[in-house]
């Protein structure tokens, strides 16, 4: 990739935008300042020629720029979100996620899963064997194979008494092994088999897909009925426990947008509940966020901070707090222009929401970089050490 460095003279001073910089400047300093003047009149600065007079111009194509990973967004107005802040702590989506445990005592025969692994639904997870079961087994053959001897010879042969109770029969003894814990397709193959294959084995399924982060048993081991063996869950969707005072947590609707922010990294999330009951303890409410977890930045038991919407202002220019840099002691974006990119200095105003007021620096429509700015910085300052030429 090669970048080319080119200095021009920083002049540009908007009559409709004045900077906070000149606020309290005497007639004679601003006019100085508006026209690239020094107090002495003769249009040379003091510092004339120094580095901070001067602006470095990054030249990068569109090619150039996808390569490296920057990427450019055209500013706009929008509405700021007036935002309540709080500590949080990540959980697992709880309607997301389920346990699997056995029905009957049974004993573990293989695993086929471990702590840790993603898994889809109808995965086999463990494979169980059980006397209960195979006693189900056995009668499921034996009650389905008379229902279709019944069948066959009909209600014109057999009497109406023994046709229900062959039916019924066969169907209380598919609901008892469903009810155990085989599957339709388990008992499908169950079917297909002689009485012999009634030998108490099963596999329990995941009920849904996910990730598993619990697993606490060993082969051979002899579970009773109900305890975990497994839990599964879709963390593509957590949640984010919020603690708020009841004062801050009033403000707060269900629906309402929330930020949620941990190691640098900023995730969009909606309150799906306000609890009721205020922790005896910390005294707090607890605001219960869920936040799309598709790129797995979050995992249970992680603490972020979290800012959570209760109010709009009005509309403001405004750029992602990710554009934003210092450079030189000053916060700046970088601005395009064809295929240029140079700083521009802000003065900025509110931050809310992950975005920035702009009060003057930028119009609507000028186009920003708003990801990887730090490179374009970078590349500037290598360019101050004579590294940036013509790479």
């Amino acid at each position: 990739m090669k970048y080319s460095i080119k200095f021009a003279l920083l002049a540009l001073v908007s009559p409709l935008v004045i900077d906070t910089a000149v606020v309290g400047m005497l007639p004679q300093q601003f006019a100085a300042f508006a026209y690239g003047q020094d107090e002495r009149g003769d249009g040379h600065s003091e510092e004339e020629g120094e580095e901070h007079g001067e602006e470095e111009i990054i030249k990068m194509s569109d090619q150039e720029l996808r390569d490296s990973g920057v990427v450019t967004a055209r500013v706009a107005p929008r509405t700021l979100a007036e935002t309540v802040s709080a500590p949080g702590e990540v959980t697992v989506n709880q309607y997301a996620t389920i346990q699997v445990t056995p029905r009957i005592e049974a004993q573990v025969i293989a695993r086929h899963a471990r702590m840790g692994d993603v898994v889809k639904k109808g995965q086999p997870l463990v494979t169980m064997s059980s006397v209960e079961m195979a006693r189900a087994q056995a009668d499921l053959i034996l009650t389905e194979q008379e229902w279709q001897r019944v069948q066959k010879l009909g209600r014109d042969v057999v009497s109406e008494q023994r046709f229900l109770e062959a039916k019924v029969a066969a169907q209380q003894a598919k609901a008892k092994v469903l009810a155990y814990g085989m599957s339709e397709a388990q008992v499908k193959t169950l079917l297909a088999n002689e009485v012999s294959a009634a030998t108490g084995e099963f596999d329990l399924l995941a009920n849904q897909g996910g990730t598993i982060i619990h697993d606490t048993f060993v082969v051979g081991q002899i579970i009773a009925p109900g305890n975990l063996l497994f839990e599964v869950s879709d963390e593509s969707r957590i949640w984010v426990e919020a603690q708020l005072s009841p004062e801050k947590a009033a403000l707060v609707e269900q629906g309402s947008q929330a930020w949620v922010t941990k190691n640098g990294i900023s995730m969009t999330g909606t309150v799906v509940q306000v609890h009721h009951r205020v922790d005896e303890a910390t005294r707090t409410l607890s605001v219960r966020i869920e936040v799309n977890n598709q790129e797995d930045n979050l995992h249970p038991g992680q603490f972020t901070d979290v800012a959570i919407q209760t109010g709009e202002t009005e509309r403001v220019v405004a750029v992602p707090n990710n554009a934003i840099v210092l450079l030189e002691g000053q916060q700046v974006v970088f601005k395009r222009e064809g295929d240029e990119l140079h700083p521009m200095p802000l003065d900025l105003g509110i931050s809310k929401g992950g975005w920035t007021e702009v009060k003057a620096g930028l119009f609507g429509g000028d186009v920003i970089v708003v990801e990887n700015a730090f490179l374009i910085k970078s590349l500037i300052l290598k360019s101050k050490m004579g590294e940036g030429h013509g790479h």
